[in-house]
């Protein structure tokens, strides 16, 4: 990854909708190694396991993880090293040794689908743009001669910064002084029905945005009616930046008189911390964004422009990269650790598996948040909400300490994880908060605790105003909790 921009937009702020889901898509994740404690490969990969990670990237072709990701049942994309790309550009005899050292020398046992050509190489190593098609064209000829060609396909990695202006999408276009390699670049693809690849940057988008675009729409967070973003010539509406950046490129290989092309997002992210002047990397944004894009990318559909196609990704990192120069926020784009604790808890992929400590994730109430608030949200988990609010009934394991704090932290964690797979969140009108640590007590055994096996749903209650600070439950009908969601979507 290197420092992008998104530059050259203007906004139309209307109120449009647009919706449709299809399903089908992968979420993958990149693995740098510019790290000073670096785990084994073995290691990296047991951590890839555990996590179910499915698809990963590697920036080179390291023996060592090859080795140990075969017969793992993950995909992986091998990398051809910015270094290399001019020595295989130029000569046919290179590329089939780097093919029968890198790949064919691991197939079938390790599942290697792609090569990527370099790492953004027209705008990172422009010199070398000359020789990144032809290195394409004989990296595949290779890949045909050893008969792997229906198994590995090629592509390369390119910034969005090819894209000087990339709103709105349906006008977006290459750099023009480019137009010569990337339509060698577009057609090769076509040729040879492989991805483009591209590295799309939500928080570069915002973060030098100069206040133009809402952080909502970087985080795939809902924005109000009056700053729907549009693009003017389509009607179409864009929830988040990520989607236009995806539709741009579309647009902008359409503009080059070609289609049927599918865009791959090789890299996207978002970094945990940065420096004082990096107000906007901070583990709150990345948790935020990278749920949001996980849950983006497996609903299966594509941006406006493409509803039918599904936007396969890969989030940079796995790990936080403590040996990369730069900013701090250069440092700060791992979901992991290096020994495999998650940097915040996310869920990855559809397997409900939670990156963090083995306990898990906890929803708790803020013990500073306002009293009220934490009434309204302690009663809506446990009506419409439909949290198992048994164990906080009094003469229950977790009535003490009888305060509204604590039986809040009890309900809003059941009804968390409960809900989390399907989109519930853990906010409560901004009373509440994620932790990792275990909040069981006794034989008070928090839902989702290692410490207990109940997973069994009952009944949903519905608790009373809270007398002489004691809490109490009465059953809530069918009918009760319709009319409570419909006062609720009302107010």
């Amino acid at each position: 990854m290197r420092l992008q921009k998104w530059h050259g937009f203007s906004l139309w702020l209307v109120t449009l909708g647009f919706l449709q889901i299809t399903s089908g898509a992968y979420v993958g994740i990149n693995i740098g190694t510019d790290v000073s404690d670096l785990p084994s490969a073995s290691d990296i990969v047991t951590i890839l396991k555990a996590n179910r990670i499915t698809h990963v990237r590697l920036y080179d072709a390291d023996a060592r993880m090859l080795k140990a990701l075969s017969n793992s049942g993950i995909d992986v994309i091998v990398s051809v090293t910015n270094e290399e790309v001019l020595g295989i550009g130029e000569s046919p005899s290179t590329a089939a040794a780097w093919i029968n050292k890198n790949v064919a020398a691991y197939l079938p046992s390790t599942n290697i689908t792609y090569i990527a050509v370099g790492s953004e190489v027209l705008t990172s190593v422009p010199n070398v743009g000359q020789v990144l098609v032809p290195a394409m064209n004989y990296l595949r000829k290779a890949l045909v001669a050893a008969d792997l060609n229906f198994q590995v396909k090629v592509s390369a990695p390119q910034s969005m910064d090819l894209i000087p202006k990339s709103f709105p999408p349906s006008t977006a276009a290459f750099n023009s002084s480019w137009n010569s390699i990337i339509y060698q670049l577009l057609q090769f693809l076509k040729n040879t029905g492989s991805s483009y690849m591209l590295n799309a940057y939500p928080y570069y988008g915002f973060s030098e945005g100069n206040g133009i675009f809402p952080l909502e729409y970087s985080l795939f967070q809902p924005l109000p009616a009056v700053k729907q973003i549009v693009d003017p010539n389509t009607l179409f509406h864009y929830d988040s930046m990520f989607d236009a950046m995806v539709d741009a490129t579309y647009y902008s290989i359409e503009a080059m008189n070609f289609s049927g092309i599918p865009v791959m997002v090789t890299e996207t992210g978002w970094p945990s911390s940065g420096g004082s002047n990096e107000p906007d990397a901070t583990t709150e944004h990345a948790l935020a964004f990278n749920k949001n894009l996980i849950s983006r990318v497996l609903n299966g559909t594509g941006p406006p422009s493409q509803p039918d196609k599904t936007i396969n990704t890969y989030i940079y990192e796995l790990f936080n990269e403590d040996k990369r120069s730069g900013p701090v926020s250069e440092k700060n784009w791992g979901l992991f650790f290096t020994n495999g604790t998650a940097v915040y808890p996310l869920i990855l992929n559809t397997s409900d598996r939670i990156t963090a400590n083995s306990t898990g994730e906890f929803c708790v109430a803020k013990a500073d948040a306002d009293t009220d608030k934490l009434q309204d949200g302690l009663n809506w988990a446990c009506g419409p909400g439909q949290a198992n609010c048994s164990a906080i009934q009094q003469g229950q394991p977790c009535y003490e300490p009888n305060t509204v704090v604590n039986h809040a932290s009890y309900a809003y964690n059941d009804y968390y994880q409960r809900m989390h797979s399907s989109g519930g969140t853990c906010d409560f009108q901004g009373t509440a908060m994620l932790t990792t640590a275990d909040q069981s007590t006794g034989s008070c055994i928090f839902t989702g605790s290692s410490n207990t096996s109940s997973g069994g749903l009952t009944p949903s209650l519905a608790p009373s105003n809270p007398q002489s600070g004691s809490f109490s439950v009465v059953p809530l009908s069918r009918l009760q909790l319709l009319l409570w969601v419909i006062c609720l979507a009302l107010v």
